[in-house]
């Protein structure tokens, strides 16, 4: 059978949309439907952990509804596991499900994968990590806990996936007493659980964390699982019989309330014990009553009833109504002792207050789906309040962490919120210029105001973590130069340092191409070449591109010389020196002597153009020139396209003659190299001309920005052993090119 991994596999993110539109839960039996779809793909399909794919969604379902998922979100269970199946998953949940529903799977599909990639980075833990499990060690996985941060940000629903899914894993490990990869149970410690509690959710809380302690220190938690079995009849019997009492006193006070054992939990004991150094039979809420009543009066009369019929055990009581914990728990908390003087942990609340303390902040997962009704007291027009709010429970837990892992882990940054609730990660001492260039370079380029939590700021304000930012732009415009001053303190970020820098620079270029493009064109004019093709030109002279040429005429880093050379037609060589005069050879000659044949005319002068320098076996062509004889020019030269356009009626057939044998003919050609300039290059590159007993007449070099152009003139008697040479200059260290111009 196929095996998979423990989880999901890897998918591309996708940026969950705001739309409200396409939701599966106003779509008919959209759970039996999911399952239905996801049915032929996974039902023969094994995770790592030995346990079927299908059996595994089913189960992270029935977790789903018992912490209030809604029916979407119980759907998308199967349609994340499907995804690893389709070659276009997206694209085809969205068809049958709705856009919506599509990215939900995706964006936990990616979240799984990137935490997969941390927990397999992390190193094996030390004895003494396992030895204390609940202690963060700086070891955690940070990289993934920012993941998920911005993960939650693009939908809050993706967490509860997670926790249900990791829950479930857990529970297949203690149900099949496999080996627990360590990784995985130290994450679900220290990094799900802590989650779940900033969040609220103490039905998977509890769960997770005498799972994951159960397989980091086994015999630690059967010890104390040994302790609590010792008396177990005896207490639960008279836990039940307390219980009843209670409720039945409470309720001839005309107190309605419900009175119910609470079951306590092998790790809060084992934390309780650690942290106070306690013996367990010091620990006083192995026992515990919860009380639920009607109202926030109801809740202090019950508590008065409480303290009048027991012993309070002074120091233990917190009072989490008037002050709720962070993470929005309220409830009143007290010992006391009863007859026996054994201690007895009550907790009083609301049913409000005890499904809050339940499920969290689960209530707001499906606030987008809550329409105009609401969902779980969470109105349609207050859903993003219900986004901040909990977003804002996930910065805390954040910060929660770095206390825990000691200076150092997260204080290097801070996390904010846009305006649509997204979470942009930021260094500490980041302005709103700073957040403005994270969201988009453009963004950051126009910012000219910004509003922190609705206030207007000047844009040098430091950020703080979990403020909301709204910045204000201009149409068009860019960067001010005093944000690179570092002691204005505009930017904090060396990255949107290296935006505005830049933009600056391309403001330069751009000016330095105009100038250049200006000083090439006007001589264009004047040389009557208006109809040159710009980069037909930069290329003729070594440049990529008609901007690279701009750019370094611009900055008078290339003589308009070097064109004007390219521009003009060759002149006739009227000196020997320059260049040899080829006259038509005499019928002597032609039998084996060197030279060029001017076809069907006899004693007509040649000579060999400048401009391309042609040599055998080059295919030439031949034009008469005015006075001077024919000027000889390779088939493929420009020059010579230009005056057969105007002249078509000159040209002349031509062809090589033979070498004589005593004294073969040699010819200049001009060979064009671009390499990165570095020294030795020049001697190098002669070398192996000296080498192939080439003689070298001329040398023209320009060096701009680390790169040389080259231009050597070199006497041949064969045009294709030169191209043999180019290849060997070609392949010295930090040549790009070597060509015959």
């Amino acid at each position: 059978m196929k095996s998979r991994h423990a989880e999901l596999s890897p998918a591309a993110p996708s940026r969950v949309a705001e739309a409200t539109a396409e939701w599966v839960a106003d779509q008919p039996d959209a759970l039996l439907r999911a399952r239905g779809f996801a049915l032929p793909l996974i039902a023969g399909e094994t995770l790592d952990t030995g346990e079927n794919t299908l059996a595994h969604a089913d189960a992270v379902v029935a977790i789903l509804k018992t912490i209030g998922g809604s029916e979407s979100m119980q759907a998308a269970s199967y349609l994340v596991y499907a995804c690893d199946h389709l070659n276009r998953p997206q694209e085809v949940i969205a068809k049958s499900f709705g856009a919506n529903l599509a990215a939900l799977a995706m964006e936990t599909t990616h979240l799984v994968r990137v935490q997969r990639q941390a927990r397999m980075s992390q190193p094996a833990a030390s004895g003494a990590a396992l030895a204390a499990p609940m202690a963060q060690t700086a070891a955690m996985q940070t990289e993934n806990i920012r993941k998920m941060l911005l993960a939650f940000s693009r939908d809050l629903r993706v967490v509860m996936l997670r926790l249900a899914s990791r829950l479930q894993t857990l529970r297949h490990f203690a149900a099949s007493k496999l080996p627990v990869p360590p990784g995985l149970a130290r994450e679900s410690l220290q990094v799900f659980a802590p989650l779940t509690n900033r969040l609220g959710i103490w039905e998977i809380k509890w769960e997770l964390e005498d799972l994951a302690f159960r397989f980091l220190e086994p015999d630690a938690y059967r010890e104390i699982a040994r302790l609590l079995e010792h008396k177990r009849g005896e207490r639960e019997s008279g836990i039940e019989q307390l219980r009843a009492t209670l409720e039945a006193d409470l309720r001839r006070e005309a107190i309605a309330a419900t009175v119910q054992g609470r079951p306590k939990h092998i790790y809060s004991i084992v934390k309780k014990m650690r942290g106070k150094s306690l013996d367990f039979a010091q620990v006083y809420d192995i026992r515990g009553l919860r009380i639920i009543v009607a109202s926030v009066a109801d809740c202090y009369q019950a508590l008065s009833f409480v303290h009048s019929q027991f012993t309070p055990v002074p120091q233990e009581f917190d009072d989490y109504v008037a002050r709720p914990k962070a993470n929005g728990y309220q409830s009143l908390h007290t010992i006391v002792r009863d007859g026996l003087q054994q201690p007895i942990e009550v907790q009083i609340r609301t049913q409000a207050m005890h499904d809050h303390a339940e499920h969290g902040v689960a209530a707001h997962w499906a606030y987008k789906e809550a329409g105009t009704k609401g969902y779980a007291g969470v109105s349609a027009s207050g859903r993003y309040d219900a986004k901040i709010a909990v977003l804002r429970q996930l910065l805390a837990w954040e910060r929660d962490l770095s206390g825990a892992q000691g200076e150092g882990m997260f204080d290097d940054r801070i996390y904010v919120l846009t305006p649509d609730a997204a979470i942009i990660e930021l260094p500490q001492g980041a302005t709103a210029v700073d957040f403005a260039y994270s969201v988009h370079t453009n963004l950051g380029h126009r910012c000219r105001g910004a509003r922190v939590d609705g206030v207007m700021v000047p844009l040098n304000t430091p950020l703080k973590n979990g403020q909301t930012v709204e910045v204000s732009t201009v149409k068009e415009g860019g960067p001010s130069r005093d944000w690179l001053n570092a002691e204005l303190g505009f930017l904090a970020s060396h990255r949107a340092r290296a935006k505005v820098r830049a933009w600056f620079n391309a403001q330069a270029t751009h000016e330095t191409i105009a100038r250049g493009r200006e000083a090439v064109e006007k001589l264009l004019q004047r040389e009557g070449k208006t109809s040159v093709n710009h980069l037909e030109l930069a290329g003729r002279l070594g440049f990529d591109s008609a901007d690279a040429l701009f750019e370094v005429v611009g900055k008078d880093e290339f003589s308009l010389r070097n064109i004007e050379v390219v521009l003009r037609p060759a002149e006739p060589l009227a000196a020997p020196q320059d260049a040899p005069l080829i006259r038509k050879p005499s019928q002597h000659d032609r039998s084996g002597g060197g030279g060029v044949l001017v076809v069907g005319i006899d004693s007509l002068m040649t000579q060999l153009a400048k401009c391309c320098k042609p040599a055998p076996p080059d295919a030439i062509c031949g034009f008469v020139t005015r006075g001077k004889g024919v000027s000889v020019h390779r088939a493929d030269c420009s020059n010579l396209r230009e005056m057969v356009a105007r002249n078509g009626e000159r040209v002349i057939d031509v062809g090589w003659g033979q070498p004589r044998a005593e004294a073969a003919a040699v010819y200049p050609v001009d060979v064009a190299i671009q390499a990165t300039d570095r020294q030795g290059l020049l001697r190098d590159i002669s070398e192996v001309f000296t080498k192939e007993k080439m003689n070298v007449v001329g040398v023209q070099t320009q060096s701009v920005k680390g790169t040389a152009w080259m231009t050597f003139t070199v006497e041949v008697s064969d045009a294709l052993r030169m191209q043999r040479v180019l290849g060997t200059v070609a392949a010295l260290p930090g040549v790009r090119s070597a060509r015959r111009r």
